[in-house]
């Protein structure tokens, strides 16, 4: 990593060799450009500068191996894709031009040259009516305020801070303009401030209710603070203003699902692929509700037909891989390595086809070649994560320094009294998942989500200014008053009470929420929380062959994955000290071993009676959204325990980053 100063150094040496482009001397730009890569070799925007002078030197190949290590590094670089559709527009190859600056777009809607350059094309090739199409997006960003442009640009390059600061000092001055209204939402989105993005769509659609992106993106923003009723609701209103659209047909399929309404959800994407049959991204929604339901072969239909009408459809493969049951053919895992080899493959397209055959050559027992594929799949995962495990590890140490027996202790009493809430907590693939099935099959618990308002209250608190030298959350919570405690667990209890269905106590199964144990407790203090736990070695490399959604970030390298169980397990240590007795802990391999034990335990922990339905939990009829979906459908088994040693030769970083003293103690 380099340092400051020789950070420094390299801008200034580019701001000189970009004036040497300007000047239209691409020969002294590139030779200068060589010697700053010899020194830095990822740097990236050395990398994309050194690309535009191949270019304009007509050294194409070199200017597509340049583009194609800048990819690999920063795989989300928009001007790489604008780069790649001007190289394949000199060299004749319209379609894949075509596609680059189509990308190009997605990542970055303020790249004019790139929406010029689909225009020039489409119109030589007479595709007019998709010209027209582009003509439009381009009408857009021309029509949109300079610091808006600004903003987008700057949101596309992860400058979030930068863009968030630019788009409020322009809204102050326009309060009511929807663009800024979206972009400014979207940062929010990104940062988790989901409650102020909703407010801003909301906003949006009340000044403009025909504004159809801010409408759909307002659904979105519901969608993600679990408000599924209304978001259904938002989603109807669009499909009545246009019922021929697929995309509000498909959008309003996907709200049906997240209130639980599979039939209603089916029938809509069946209507969808009537007016688009094959659509690859319906069938794979589609494939995802029916997996839901526990229609496993119908799943498996639906996600095969996506791969018939797109074979580089690289989600589909990752979701057969995904249903842990799925063995590829050998015919598959033959066209999975041709998709391997296209050029054209997209970034995420290629990280869901290395962990589907990573699953494959893991189901071959060929565990070397299945490891690398894992390991490549997560590289270029994290080439698009901006996860700092060093500042995680200064968060967890906040919370020991903030939540001290003394604030507990200072706020007995305090909070919101309601019993109703069970905490599952821990990290992914920790047997989370089973301990939610036991608990949802006992007739005083509702099994819910893994419910975002926790996460969601912490940021707002992250946002808020603190009296502790503005140091934010956790600092904050010294400074809370009981009476906002409580109007805090108040509200947590409204707001989830959407997700239940009438038991006294419900789960929330958010795993990431050991890290607001102390908040839990403030606001909540009657809740119960358990710490679902599970060998280190075997948790950690679950976690890192699960290509997770979202959110799990430090899952994409053996070595972040080690530090954050470590400082996990110390961050748990320090809750057991402060809140003795508060937290429930219990280990995979104990359940598996003796599942009545440990089914009365947690029972117990939780006030409930025995009822002998936990013990036969996989006979429950519910929906699952997890990866352990299939597993917790059938009685426990043992085979999953040990798997991770089948890759141990591999695995050293991992040990080395856990330290033998956390291995042994769960050993």
């Amino acid at each position: 990593m380099q340092d400051s100063t020789s950070d420094h150094n390299t801008s200034d040496e580019l701001t000189a060799i970009r004036q040497h482009m300007v000047d239209g001397d691409f020969t002294a730009a590139a030779a200068s450009l060589g010697a700053v890569l010899a020194e830095s070799p990822e740097a990236t925007e050395a990398l994309y500068m050194l690309a535009v002078c191949q270019r304009y030197l007509d050294q194409h190949d070199a200017a597509l191996q340049s583009l194609t290590q800048l990819k690999r590094l920063a795989p989300e670089h928009s001007r790489a894709y604008q780069e790649e559709g001007h190289l394949n527009r000199a060299r004749g190859r319209h379609e894949a031009a075509l596609e680059a600056y189509r990308r190009a777009c997605t990542l970055n809607p303020a790249l004019e040259a790139s929406y010029r350059g689909q225009i020039a094309i489409l119109e030589e090739l007479g595709r007019r009516a998709a010209a027209e199409r582009v003509h439009a997006q381009l009408g857009w960003l021309l029509a949109l305020p300079k610091p808006l442009v600004a903003v987008t640009d700057l949101i596309a390059q992860n400058k979030l801070a930068k863009a968030e600061a630019l788009c409020r000092r322009f809204m102050q001055k326009n309060p009511r303009n929807v663009e800024g209204m979206r972009l400014l939402a979207g940062i929010g989105l990104k940062l988790g401030v989901l409650e102020d993005a909703e407010f801003l769509l909301e906003s949006a659609v009340a000044f403009a209710p025909d504004h159809l992106p801010a409408r759909i993106e307002y659904v979105q923003a519901l969608r993600k603070r679990q408000k599924f009723a209304r978001a259904l609701e938002e989603s109807r209103t669009l499909l009545d203003k246009a019922p021929d659209n697929p995309q509000f047909r498909s959008l309003y399929a996907i709200e049906s699902m997240q209130t639980g309404d599979y039939d209603t959800a089916l029938a809509a994407f069946d209507e969808v692929l009537d007016q688009l049959p094959g659509d690859p991204a319906t069938l794979t929604a589609k494939g995802h509700a029916l997996k839901t339901c526990g229609r496993t072969d119908e799943a498996v239909s639906a996600y095969r037909g996506a791969l018939v009408s797109h074979p580089r459809h690289g989600e589909a493969y990752y979701a057969l891989a995904n249903l842990k049951t799925y063995r590829f053919t050998d015919d598959e895992i033959a066209r999975m390595h041709e998709q391997e080899h296209n050029p054209d493959l997209g970034h995420m397209e290629r990280v869901y086809l290395n962990f589907a055959l990573g699953k494959a050559y893991e189901d071959q027992e060929d565990y070397a070649t299945s490891f690398g594929y894992y390991a490549e799949g997560n590289q270029l995962k994290r080439a698009q994560s901006r996860y700092d495990a060093d500042r995680m590890a200064e968060e967890f140490e906040a919370q020991k320094v903030v939540c001290t027996r003394e604030l507990f202790e200072h706020h007995a009493g305090s909070g919101d009294p309601a019993p109703d809430p069970i905490f599952i907590v821990g990290l992914p693939r920790a047997g989370s998942t089973l301990l939610e099935q036991i608990l949802s099959s006992h007739s005083r618990v509702d099994g819910t989500l893994e419910l975002p308002n926790i996460l969601s209250l912490s940021q707002q608190l992250r946002r808020r200014p603190s009296g502790a030298a503005s140091e934010g959350y956790p600092a904050i919570l010294a400074e809370l008053e009981a009476e906002e405690l409580a109007a805090f667990g108040r509200t947590f209890i409204e707001d989830t009470r959407i997700h239940r269905q009438g038991a006294p106590m419900f789960i929330d199964k958010m795993p990431n929420n050991f890290r607001h144990i102390g908040l839990i407790h403030l606001i909540l203090p009657n809740a119960k929380i358990i710490d679902a736990r599970r060998h280190p070695m075997a948790c950690c490399f679950s976690g890192f062959k699960q290509l997770f959604a979202e959110g799990q970030e430090f899952s994409y390298s053996l070595t972040d994955i080690g530090r954050y169980y470590r400082d996990y397990v110390a961050l748990m240590d320090h809750f057991d000290r402060v809140l003795p007795g508060r937290v429930l802990r219990v280990m995979h391999e104990d359940v598996v071993d003796d599942l009545e034990g440990q089914v009365k335990r947690i029972l117990d922990f939780c006030g409930l009676p025995f009822e002998d339905a936990c013990l036969r939990y996989y006979e429950t009829e519910r929906n699952v959204r997890t990866p352990s979906s299939e597993q917790v459908r059938k009685p426990i088994f043992r085979e999953s325990l040990e798997q991770w040693r089948r890759y141990e030769p591999f695995l050293e970083p991992l040990r080395e980053a856990l330290g033998d003293d956390v291995i042994a103690r769960h050993s």
